[in-house]
């Protein structure tokens, strides 16, 4: 039987509405970048360029309205996403109490406080590293640290593109490998992973790249000037510490962010002047901060459920398992690079790291249950190469800040953006060099 007849008629066709999402939300933005508008891939959200994307789908069907609806809803309300998108609230909640309350302050001076003047290039990224791995974003990270990177460019007399491309190096580091990071959330609940077991697998990864670009930037490192660092409040610090601990413990993520809100309210409370009738405030705030992204991963799960139904899923599978065999790599090495390989071009794409690993995820899943491909590093692999891909991007959100910030363009920032392309080539060593898995049993069914 040829690969064609085992595919409903409708399978390519059911992909039409995932190319209409890709090329409004990416030609509206390189459309706009030509007319210089600032944050031109920002314009259009992606919240919004979907959902001519759903009516396409849903015309498509050719089923009656109420039975397409139904599918929308099935895909929106699927156990995985919505379970996602709640700990996207409780995410988006501690970020925001634990930054009313000082900790974000507290994280980036006592790094400061810990770094010598010669060494400002390593340290800003070992703190960029730590603090992004605390808070899970790195567009906070950047936020809260592109003022301070830019003083410190202007007194140490360093270039500021080196500086952009420091500080975005070490933002990625945690947006890839914090549990509390959405990739990481996405990531897990696609490929259904534990967060502890892939945060294991990820720094077996991540480790060594932010080694070997922690090297690089020591010897790129030159005299420096001192640098006024304000009061160290180390209690503010406490929080992130406890959350990172608690869940490479293994302990369940709700559980784990929960006691982060409470611990960061009761140590402003205590040592922050902070005000605990504010909390309620600072929790919705937080919840506002990640509508947009709690919004397109249901729709985007909605999209994906047409193209499912309609046997497109099945078919990107397969073709990319042809590509994937035509490498004659051992073992299941290729169907990783095919996993990886999804997740870096639909970021290329969408750029948006996020909706990347949500709109790959099934086909990835499919991919590693059938290759014996542990979840866990089904899960890293689609985190590792969505950040790289986001990393390098010049009109990703973090160069477009970045670029913004120093006064300089996003490309300079990406070409100095040093620890995505190593992460990518420690990654790519990985896949091929570790030991191959033997092959699964061919299911003639």
């Amino acid at each position: 039987m040829t690969p064609q007849t085992e595919f409903a008629p409708g399978a390519k066709r059911s992909l039409l509405p995932l190319v209409c999402f890709v090329l409004l939300f990416l030609g509206t933005g390189l459309y706009l970048q030509q007319q210089e508008v600032a944050y031109a891939f920002y314009q259009l959200p992606g919240h919004v360029a979907i959902i001519p994307a759903l009516i396409l789908a849903i015309w498509l069907h050719k089923a009656p309205l109420q039975q397409s609806i139904e599918v929308m809803v099935k895909g929106a309300g699927n156990s995985n996403i919505i379970t996602m998108c709640i700990i996207y609230l409780l995410a988006g909640a501690f970020a925001s109490v634990a930054t009313a309350t000082g900790g974000v302050d507290a994280a980036v001076n006592a790094g400061l406080s810990l770094v010598p003047a010669p060494w400002l290039l390593p340290g800003l990224f070992v703190i960029a590293a730590l603090v992004s791995t605390a808070m899970g974003t790195s567009m906070g990270t950047i936020g809260a640290l592109a003022p301070i990177a830019v003083g410190l460019a202007q007194q140490a007399g360093l270039e500021p593109a080196l500086v952009a491309g420091v500080l975005l190096s070490g933002a990625m580091f945690g947006d890839n490998l914090s549990i509390i990071s959405d990739t990481t959330i996405a990531a897990t609940r696609t490929q259904g992973a534990q967060m502890a077991d892939k945060f294991r697998e990820n720094i077996k990864i991540a480790l060594p790249a932010a080694l070997l670009t922690l090297v690089l930037y020591v010897t790129l490192a030159s005299d420096g000037v001192p640098v006024q660092v304000d009061n160290v409040n180390w209690t503010g610090v406490v929080p992130y510490g406890a959350i990172l601990l608690l869940a490479v413990l293994g302990l369940n993520v709700f559980v784990v962010l929960l006691l982060g809100i409470v611990l960061a309210a009761l140590q402003g409370a205590v040592f922050a002047d902070y005000a605990i009738g504010n909390l309620g405030k600072d929790i919705a705030s937080g919840f506002a901060s990640v509508q947009e992204i709690f919004l397109l991963a249901m729709l985007v799960s909605a999209l994906s459920e047409f193209i499912k139904q309609q046997g497109g899923l099945s078919w990107i599978a397969a073709h990319i398992q042809r590509i994937a065999n035509s490498l004659r790599l051992a073992g299941n090495k290729a169907q990783q690079l095919a996993i990886g390989a999804l997740a870096f071009i639909s970021n290329l794409c969408i750029a948006n790291n996020t909706v990347a690993i949500v709109l790959t995820g099934e086909v990835s899943k499919t991919l590693a249950q059938q290759h014996q491909i542990p979840p866990k590093r089904s899960a890293s692999l689609l985190d590792i190469f969505a950040c790289i891909s986001q990393g390098l991007v010049p009109y990703g959100a973090q160069a477009l800040l970045l670029g913004a910030s120093f006064g300089i363009s996003p490309w300079q920032v990406v070409t100095q953006s040093y620890y995505c392309l190593i992460l990518l080539l420690v990654v790519l060593a990985v896949i091929l060099l570790r030991p191959a898995q033997p092959m699964p049993a061919v299911n003639a069914a």
